[in-house]
């Protein structure tokens, strides 16, 4: 009989989502009538932007033509689309990232657990607490961890404790540590980074010969002009930072399926012989042999983000979200309950009332009020006590959501 990766035993029973959507699905079973809301899960709601659907509709027709048509892709993507992300999102920031150093991907999520492929498992692995779960799991498919405790912390993995106490940005830790999952604007709580804040991880980063691993998925909602929207505005961050963005939240693109991540060619790990090896070269064997590419038809849809009727299209988009996360603010300060986050991220991170569990609060807004949002404590440890929920849902949905707790629920 063939055996299996006994790491994947290790994991906790449910992936956070499915096991939402297990409770919702059995409350919806007991109250077929009940109206639910969803404000769990990051996905959008509003169509896409026109510019891409305008790109698409003709890179279909173009399918249908010999003339036209395209069969495989380069696996990094086409070049016409990498060089719009790095003159426009990159170089348009003074970041010093080359088109060749971008490779095309169908998600961060995707690419976040994929970038394990290229490092060994004796790494020390810092995460931040609460976190994706996504960056823990794949870890732990991977073997890179122990069991894991009655707190839901793996054996082997570094916690950094993210609370209102530090706002909700982790300390540098003491020990060293070699491969850092950071996210800004974070994913769950909404908080931001300075400039400042990340050369601190820079220089902690370079000092100790580790990675950072930046998840910014969420940079298009920073609307601080002080805020870095990328990891390369840090000096120094070539030598040791890799970067995540997707096409998801900010045009719409959770159904259609585009990211990228970046790797400059000046970034290097460690062989097993000491010697120094590009990161780049490895990533782009692993991205060629196991992916085939994004399709052309979608990756015309991500150029014309681009355009200038793209970006204002994707502008309106941010900014309608943005508008529900203040809604979410200040109806939720309205019923006596303390926020955090909603401003330059699309997630509001709520601390529970006294005496209630981030579970106890997803029950009593599901059977109260049937609003569905995501407990904090599946988000790690130190996620008990808070509860995420998202503004990406129809402005209707929204208002109605707060109205529900507004009237039911007084803290």
């Amino acid at each position: 009989m063939a055996t299996i990766n006994d790491n994947y035993l290790k994991l906790k029973a449910g992936y956070l989502f499915p096991e939402i959507a297990r409770r919702v699905n059995t409350f919806a079973e007991a109250h077929p009538e009940a109206p639910i809301i969803k404000l769990g899960i990051g996905d959008v709601t509003e169509p896409l932007p026109e510019a891409c659907i305008q790109a698409m509709s003709k890179a279909v027709a173009e399918m249908g033509d010999r003339s036209t048509f395209k069969g495989y892709g380069p696996e990094q993507g086409y070049a016409w689309l990498r060089e719009k992300i790095a003159t426009q999102d990159f170089q348009g920031r003074g970041c010093d990232i080359d088109a060749s150093e971008i490779f095309i991907s169908d998600g961060s999520k995707c690419d976040s657990g994929n970038i394990l492929d290229i490092f060994g498992n004796n790494n020390t692995i810092a995460v931040t607490d609460p976190v994706y779960p996504v960056y823990v799991d794949t870890n732990v498919m991977a073997g890179n961890t122990g069991a894991v405790n009655e707190k839901g912390e793996y054996e082997g993995l570094v916690y950094l404790p993210i609370t209102a106490k530090n706002n909700f940005t982790a300390e540098i830790p003491t020990q060293k540590v070699d491969l850092i999952y950071l996210c800004f604007p974070n994913n769950p709580t909404g908080a931001t980074a300075t400039k400042e804040y990340l050369q601190t991880w820079v220089n902690y980063a370079k000092a100790h010969n580790a990675i950072i691993l930046f998840d910014a998925a969420y940079e298009a909602f920073i609307t601080d002009g002080s805020l870095p929207h990328s990891i390369y505005e840090v000096e120094g961050a070539r030598e040791c930072a890799i970067e995540f963005r997707s096409f998801s939240k900010n045009a719409g693109f959770t159904g259609t399926r585009c990211a990228l991540s970046v790797i400059p060619k000046t970034l290097k790990g460690k062989a097993a012989d000491g010697s120094d090896v590009e990161l780049w070269k490895l990533w782009n064997r692993r991205h060629s042999t196991k992916f085939n590419g994004v399709s052309y038809i979608v990756q015309r849809g991500a150029e014309a983000v681009y355009s200038e009727e793209g970006k204002a299209q994707v502008k309106r988009l941010i900014e309608f979200y943005l508008e529900n996360a203040k809604i979410i603010c200040s109806q939720l300060q309205a019923a006596g309950l303390t926020v955090y986050g909603g401003v330059n991220a699309p997630y509001v991170w709520v601390q529970t009332p006294t005496g209630l569990s981030s579970w106890d609060f997803f029950d009593k807004l599901l059977q109260n009020c049937n609003i569905v949002g995501t407990p904090g404590s599946g988000f790690g440890a130190a996620g008990e006590g808070y509860f995420r929920i998202s503004s990406f849902n129809s402005r209707e949905n929204v208002n109605e959501a707060m109205k529900r707790i507004t009237e039911k629920l007084k803290f």
